[in-house]
């Protein structure tokens, strides 16, 4: 297998009008990847070296995608929309290049596993000249029916076209098909469009491989690997397929789910064993947590590196850049933005910490912000090892508090603090004997008053 060359030819130039959007609809994600993407991720995980995207509405947008989701894939215009087989001959260049093995997949197919292809493409070196994934179900009222014989596969018979003993085959065609290269464009050239819609038919293939002799085999795959997504209800189905899949996986890596289908993972998602993750937690792209981490319920993580041994949240927001190291705690109701939090820091509750580095052991108070943005630039606050800061201060950046510094509770603090130095930024307080009292009345007579009136 490792030997034999591969192309996979991706289909994903449908309209999608049954997404109801303005966004192609292979570009609609799952657990924060487009759909095409897993498409193309199983793909190469199969062993496919080249891949052909072929695209038609929003080409420009596919084309823009395509560059940052598989900048290796050829692009291929299907100007108009005449069947299966025309779109797959869309990439033509690209098929007669001469591989041993041609993947045809949807970019609407998201859940594939790479192990079908993978067998797929096993069939195709013992020497089947077409293998057809297909899936076994108790209703199988609306499917193509895989039509066998003697171990081959000799028909893909339409609903419609079935005889009453043809429609209780419950055998049915998945859509994603492996050729083998050398057969491929003769195969395809032979493809008309002698059918009610006119449209030429990559299933047609089949048989005409069968007249020719060659071998016709197909291969099972559970349904949820050829499950297409054509509307918003079947990308939640999807997205929940995909997240139950993700959630063992985890669990069965070592790490304690309290609640699994409360919680939920991104496709780039890393998470070390002995983790704890509570309820309601939601993990953008981009997050890698490390062994022991404790992440409690209601946080929303994305972006974010957490070291072992870290505490984060209830209702913690990690944002992109957030850096916690060893031990390290984020608490309820704070926000971390583009900042490292050093190890054993504590950023404990009611805190926005964004551009800026906390040091090691320091402790930062309830209610403490870093005024990192001026409404034109950000700033960089930094924070030395160590160093307390009271609650509900503002640290106006740029600004550096020094190793052991000591920020008293209620400052404003606008100039770097020196190791070890004690600094307020507060207005100095007056009491006023006897004026509460007055204040109360006076407000309460024009309170009075408004009334009458």
């Amino acid at each position: 297998m490792s030997q034999r060359t591969c192309l996979s030819v991706i289909l994903a130039a449908g309209e999608g009008t049954r997404m109801k959007s303005a966004v192609p609809k292979v570009l609609h994600p799952i657990a924060g990847l487009p759909m095409v993407a897993h498409v193309v991720r199983a793909a190469e995980a199969a062993g496919s070296g080249d891949l052909a995207l072929v695209i038609g509405h929003g080409a420009d947008e596919m084309r823009k995608a395509t560059q940052k989701l598989a900048p290796k894939a050829e692009t291929f215009v299907q100007d108009k929309r005449l069947g299966t087989a025309h779109a797959v001959l869309a990439a033509r260049d690209a098929i007669s290049k001469g591989y041993d093995d041609i993947l045809v997949m949807f970019g609407d197919t998201p859940l594939i596993d790479p192990e079908v292809l993978t067998v797929a493409r096993r069939k195709l070196a013992e020497g089947a000249a077409i293998v057809v994934v297909g899936f076994r179900t108790s209703n199988p009222s609306g499917y193509g029916r895989l039509i066998e014989k003697g171990g081959k596969l000799i028909a893909i018979r339409e609903e419609k076209d079935c005889t009453d003993e043809e429609k209780k085959i419950t055998f049915c065609n998945g859509g994603l098909m492996a050729v083998a290269g050398k057969h491929a464009l003769q195969l395809l050239d032979q493809v008309g469009n002698d059918n009610a819609k006119g449209e030429y038919y990559l299933t047609d293939i089949v048989e005409i491989a069968g007249g020719q002799g060659f071998d016709v085999v197909a291969a099972e795959a559970g349904f949820e690997n050829v499950l297409g997504i054509n509307n918003r209800a079947e990308l939640a189905a999807a997205e929940g397929i995909w997240q139950t899949r993700r959630r063992r996986e985890a669990m069965l890596s070592g790490v304690t789910l309290i609640a699994p289908e409360t919680v939920f993972f991104s496709y780039d998602t890393q998470i070390g064993a002995d983790t704890i993750v509570e309820p309601n937690v939601w993990f953008g792209p981009g997050v890698k947590i490390a062994t022991g981490a404790k992440i409690h319920a209601f946080s929303h993580l994305e972006g974010a590196t957490i070291a072992s041994d870290c505490d984060v949240g209830p209702f913690a927001r990690l944002r992109p850049g957030a850096d916690l190291k060893q031990k390290a705690k984020v608490g309820n109701f704070c926000e971390v933005k583009q900042a490292t939090i050093e190890e054993g820091a504590k950023v404990n509750h009611l805190t926005y910490i964004g551009d800026a580095r906390v040091g090691a052991g320091a402790n930062i108070g309830a209610g403490t912000i870093t005024c990192n943005y001026d409404g034109y630039s950000k700033f960089f606050t930094d924070i030395g090892e160590g160093a307390f800061i009271g609650s509900n201060s503002s640290l106006v950046a740029p600004v550096t508090i020094g190793k052991g510094g000591y920020i008293a509770s209620g400052s404003v603090i606008t100039e770097s603090v020196p190791d070890d130095a004690l600094a307020f930024g507060r207005a100095r307080q007056r009491t006023l004997a006897g004026k509460g009292k007055e204040l109360r009345e006076r407000f309460a007579s024009a309170a009075a008053v408004r009334k009458k009136a």
